[in-house]
């Protein structure tokens, strides 16, 4: 009897951690699909529908790959976030001077991101460690002054193979790029659903 309920125990193990892979995965390869889409970088506020709301679909910035990202795998980030940030708003940035949630721009705004994943327990620590940073990954970093920046770490590896290659829009549309430490990482998570 013991031995069938170790092997049951063993199974649930595996097929729990395969299932966090698969996830990882996804997520990485509906990141790489965005770079099939033809996008402007364009900071503009935009009134949106809510939940599911999105800005046009040939318009975004950083955040709003990863917002696409996951809601191609089913989960509204502009929902949770403005959720989240509506029953603890003091725990957010008061960067922006506002007094209460906007649906339509909170979840587009990178300190809020950042504040959302660490609030879910999805911090994973900052290195120099390439190996550290696997596909599905968010990561943050600060471009100089106030300006930060989100992207997500894909399945595909940088050209001397030592590092996963970044999706992202720094200005270009949403790109593929090897850029994990061309800028100072202030935010690194693993956010599984």
């Amino acid at each position: 009897m013991r031995k069938i309920f170790f092997v049951i125990l063993i199974f649930c193990f595996n097929l729990g951690f395969a299932q966090s892979t698969v996830q990882k995965l996804t997520l990485s390869n509906s990141a790489l699909e965005l770079t099939k889409q033809k996008v402007t970088y364009d900071p503009s506020y935009f009134s949106i529908d809510y939940p599911n709301g999105d800005v046009p679909g040939d318009k975004g910035v950083c955040t709003d790959v990863v917002i696409r990202a996951y809601r191609k795998l089913g989960f509204d980030l502009q929902k949770e976030v403005h959720e989240d940030m509506k029953a603890h708003f003091n725990l957010y940035p008061q960067i922006w001077g506002l007094k209460t949630t906007d649906k339509n721009i909170d979840h587009r705004r990178v300190p809020n991101l950042m504040t959302y994943f660490n609030r879910q327990g999805a911090k994973k620590a900052i290195t120099n460690n390439p190996k550290d940073y696997i596909p599905g990954d968010i990561v943050c970093w600060n471009l100089g002054g106030a300006i930060t920046h989100i992207g997500i770490v894909v399945n595909k590896k940088s050209n001397d193979g030592k590092r996963y290659l970044i999706v992202h829009n720094i200005g270009s549309g949403q790109v593929l790029e090897d850029c994990l430490f061309d800028f100072k990482i202030i935010g690194h998570y693993r956010y599984n659903l």
